[in-house]
């Protein structure tokens, strides 16, 4: 396939807001809120990986049904003489043929909707060829380009996509069984990863690709694809930018937090009195600074989902302890103003707490 593509820096800049579901995946994001996060968020926070896993192999397979109309258009041409008699269907197919995914709406969908027209009647006029049709011999069409043409040895891939997938060259089988991998993967019940979809769409998808029309268009994924991305923008993706755009940690680090915190603070507190009722001098207490300032301050960054140290060094937690660099300029912006303000609420009611266990008059029983 291609290569995946790259965030436009100017739109990235430019975003003022949290990005949407649909331009995480179409990688249209940066970290904190890329697609590899999300992965890792569906994975290991919602358990839910398979959606995405799903919804990213349909996009695939509309990458290869793509490239297999690309090559088939090239081979058309090379293997007629006058281009004027190039199929005209097919050129405007690819000519038209965009990148988002199915359910983007606007140009990209109708183009999808052509490439899975042409695809249908290309299996059509493969099943009803013209050698078989009868006048075949009167016409002055050349026959169509049997499926070896697209492995001719001249067809080089477009300058800038030097892949191992674009040297491939993708066959009607190919396309075929990439459907079925995604039907017995993830759709049909008791299968290795299976998806819960309505079970109107899995039958229509089921009886689409194994009925009498041996589909292998990406149109016939549109229905399911479509639910797994409500499903996700409904009930994992506000989860996500909760995680992400509003917090840097991972639930893992969270938990230490909140443990360390809670002992650390019933650990001051229990020194707090001791050194009270023991009628200790002010001096002394104020050494109950330390492990109140610890105390509150990891029970806070628990609390917001946030570390403000960090957050204001430009970083955020991906795993358990691996801090990567916020790249996403809002959503920098967006935790440096909660880390001020998770450090101002700290440092007052840091303050507070101390004044009150050293100021406090001592008395010894």
């Amino acid at each position: 396939m291609s290569h995946l593509p790259e965030p436009d820096a100017h739109d990235v800049q430019n975003r003022n807001r949290f990005p949407t579901l649909f331009e995480v995946l179409s990688r249209k994001t940066v970290a904190p809120l890329d697609l590899f996060s999300f992965y890792i968020y569906m994975r290991d926070q919602q358990r839910s990986v398979d959606y995405l896993d799903f919804w990213l192999d349909v996009s695939q397979h509309l990458q290869l049904c793509r490239l297999y109309v690309r090559r088939l258009h090239r081979s058309m041409i090379e293997e007629t003489p006058d281009p004027e008699k190039t199929s005209k269907r097919s050129s405007y197919i690819m000519d038209n043929a965009g990148e988002g995914p199915s359910n983007e709406k606007g140009g990209d969908s109708m183009s999808d909707q052509r490439l899975s027209a042409f695809l249908r009647s290309d299996r059509g006029s493969r099943n009803h060829s013209p050698q078989n049709s009868q006048g075949s011999n009167q016409s002055g069409d050349l026959p169509r380009p049997s499926l070896q043409m697209l492995a001719t040895p001249n067809d080089s891939s477009s300058p800038g996509q030097n892949s191992s997938a674009d040297n491939t060259q993708p066959r009607r089988e190919d396309l075929r069984a990439s459907a079925e991998k995604i039907l017995y993967t993830y759709l049909l019940p008791g299968s290795e990863r299976e998806i819960i979809i309505p079970q109107s769409i899995l039958a229509e998808v089921q009886e689409a690709i194994e009925g009498p029309e041996q589909r292998a268009d990406p149109e016939l994924f549109d229905s399911a694809k479509d639910y797994v991305f409500q499903a996700m923008e409904r009930d994992a993706y506000p989860g996500f930018l909760q995680n992400k755009g509003l917090g840097n940690l991972v639930p893992q680090s969270m938990l230490l937090r909140l443990i360390i915190g809670l002992i650390s603070f019933f650990g001051a507190v229990w020194a707090a009195f001791i050194l009270i009722f023991l009628n200790k001098s002010r001096s002394t207490r104020c050494w109950l600074i330390l492990p109140f300032t610890i105390a509150i301050y990891l029970l806070f960054t628990h609390q917001y989902m946030l570390d403000p140290i960090i957050a204001l060094a430009g970083y955020s937690e991906y795993t358990f302890f691996d801090f990567n660099k916020i790249r996403e300029p809002f959503v920098r912006k967006t935790l440096n103003r909660r880390s001020l303000t998770v450090l101002v609420m700290f440092v007052l009611l840091t303050v507070a707490i101390c004044c009150l266990f050293i100021f406090v008059p001592g008395k010894r029983l």
